[in-house]
């Protein structure tokens, strides 16, 4: 299990698969879970295509909507309902958030497993809701073909194969090993938690300059070589005076950068800078509103003027040697700034790691319109820009179709620390990426992941200082796969903390797959997240308007239950992460 600690915000934090899961998937066989809401009511006006993808639902419609007769999701995802908890609070995973949520569904989905056969029986006669596998899971009409859960098969738009059983979750399943060697696929949670201890340690800390360091995880401690500020200096523009007032003015001023400024002796003053060093015997700065001169040229204040007033002693924010920020802090534009001032010229960090992007299939275009069978390649310009917001080096980004002599050369012969592949992780005539790690004598970590979208993804260590992450073809499954293999894995090779875990009460109705976790896009308004429309295995469109994922547990949730949240980096980074 993932061992970051939990967060809620909302109602106290409690298990996100400990609210009625059994019961969502029981209302479903009676036609009880809600649907999407009707286009009666109040609706976003944007609703019919504008291009929002979340909808305000009518209040109160859409009960009972949901379950179709062959389990066939609604085209929008979301319905109404109440959804209790407000505030915002945070406790420990322990205390029953969203680790308990990830112990509590992986038991239920073993339960769910060993009673399988029973299960997608009650699935083909009586219509569980969200029952359908990858190209039903978005439920938009035109997203792909919805299968039956008694099947446990997919249908995958990038390669025309079964998934599932491409990802080694039949009764071919075994234990990691060397050379390929399939195995059967293993709950989220522990997918991410494998990924997170993949790479035994961060990276060798390199010192750059500070205008090279932004990004990187701090190696060491940052501690004060200086005082700060290192002399008394004036905090406003005006006076620095000597005893009370009035005062005899000097003709000369202080400014900042300028060194030794005559000491003052009671009764004067002297014009001073923002910045500037302050006189001996100076006793406060009077600033410049509140000051008058009189006929004579003398200084009056025009209020009370304290001692030391204004005047920023040496050593107020931090000694020489005081520690200032801990290592394993990400240097942020702020933490520049205050090495600067601190004194540093350069800054030891760990690198970030080195990625391989290798990008496959002969149906890709790179630009123009889709004809004749080939599509436009969504992942070549996506995937560089996301792997550098989750702190990565992008050194290359190679198109080599669906050419299995090509791909072997390419992760034989990459001197990163991570090479990420697309598509080709199924077992498809042009899938060569099994192959290719068998050749390589690569050691499987992960062979799918029980995760809807995205669960043919897997983790390989082709060396000791490097590792494979094989993302699905379908765009949505790959950030999948991005989110559950490559995030944690990078995370340990930059040094950097896992992220605050937190969850959040979805506002609509979320279907689920009946045996998988979902990963769905939302948005975040206010302390809800809201489910959006598009967001099938190939589509882009619903992630696009996305703030994160939530993490729905097998069976679904209702509105107001908490699902953990997992932020886009440029959510709470800006976009300018994407380019660092």
């Amino acid at each position: 299990m993932n061992e970051d600690a939990a967060r809620s915000r909302g109602t106290a934090a409690r298990p996100a698969g400990s609210t009625a899961a059994p019961g969502a998937a029981s209302a479903g066989r009676s036609g009880g879970v809600p649907g999407p809401a009707s286009d009666g009511g109040r609706s976003d006006p944007t609703r019919a295509g504008s291009g929002t993808c979340f909808m305000e639902p009518s209040a109160g419609a859409g009960a009972g909507a949901g379950a179709g007769a062959g389990g066939r999701e609604p085209d929008d995802g979301t319905a109404v309902g109440p959804a209790p908890g407000s505030g915002r609070r945070r406790g420990p995973a322990g205390s029953g958030g969203v680790a308990g949520q990830e112990r509590g569904d992986a038991g239920q989905e073993r339960s769910r497993k060993q009673g399988r056969g029973r299960k997608q029986g009650e699935g083909r006669s009586q219509g569980v809701p969200g029952r359908q596998e990858e190209h039903g899971a978005s439920g938009t009409p035109g997203d792909g073909t919805s299968t039956s859960a008694a099947s446990g098969t997919s249908a995958s738009a990038a390669h025309g194969t079964n998934a599932r059983a491409a990802s080694g979750t039949g009764d071919a399943g075994g234990e990691h090993g060397k050379g390929g060697k399939r195995h059967r696929a293993i709950p989220w949670p522990d997918a991410r938690a494998v990924a997170g201890r993949a790479a035994r340690t961060p990276g060798t800390p390199v010192v750059v300059p500070l205008q090279d360091a932004l990004g990187l995880v701090l190696a060491a401690p940052l501690t004060a070589l200086t005082d700060l500020p290192s002399f008394d200096t004036s905090a406003m523009d005006g006076w620095a005076v000597a005893g009370p007032g009035p005062w005899a003015v000097r003709a000369e001023g202080v400014l900042a950068g300028r060194a030794g400024p005559e000491a003052l002796t009671d009764g004067e003053a002297v014009r001073i800078a923002t910045g500037a060093r302050i006189p001996r015997g100076a006793t406060a700065v009077l600033r410049s509103e509140h000051g008058a001169m009189d006929a004579m040229g003398r200084l009056h204040p025009t209020r009370d003027v304290p001692h030391g007033q204004d005047i920023r002693p040496r050593g107020q924010e931090c000694r020489s040697g005081d520690l200032l920020l801990p290592a394993d802090t990400v240097v942020t534009p702020a933490v520049l700034g205050l090495a600067a001032a601190a004194g540093y010229d350069t800054l030891a960090g760990v690198p970030r790691p080195r990625v391989d992007v290798l990008v496959l299939g002969d149906e890709l275009l790179t630009e123009g319109l889709p004809r004749e069978g080939l599509i436009r390649d969504a992942l070549g310009p996506m995937l560089p820009s996301w792997l550098r917001a989750l702190g990565a080096d992008v050194v290359a980004v190679r198109r080599l179709g669906d050419d299995a002599e090509a791909l072997h050369r390419a992760v034989a012969g990459s001197g990163a620390d991570l090479v990420v592949t697309t598509g080709g992780t199924a077992s498809g005539p042009v899938d060569h990426v099994h192959p290719t790690l068998r050749r390589v004598d690569a050691e499987l970590l992960v062979d799918g992941v029980e995760v809807r979208p995205g669960h043919p993804m897997l983790l390989a260590r082709t060396r000791e200082d490097q590792h494979l992450v094989g993302l699905p073809g379908n765009p949505l499954a790959a950030v999948s796969g991005l989110l559950t293999l490559a995030e944690p894995l990078l995370r340990t090779l930059a040094g950097r903390r896992a992220p605050e875990r937190y969850a959040l009460p979805v506002r609509d109705v979320v279907h689920g797959h009946p045996h998988d976790t979902r990963l769905v896009p939302v948005a975040l308004r206010g302390d809800r997240a809201v489910p959006l429309r598009y967001n099938g295995p190939a589509m882009l469109r619903g992630i696009a308007a996305a703030d994160a994922l939530a993490v729905v547990p097998p069976g679904g949730a209702r509105p107001g239950r908490e699902l953990e949240i997992l932020d886009l980096p440029w959510a709470t980074a800006g976009i300018g992460a994407c380019s660092t």
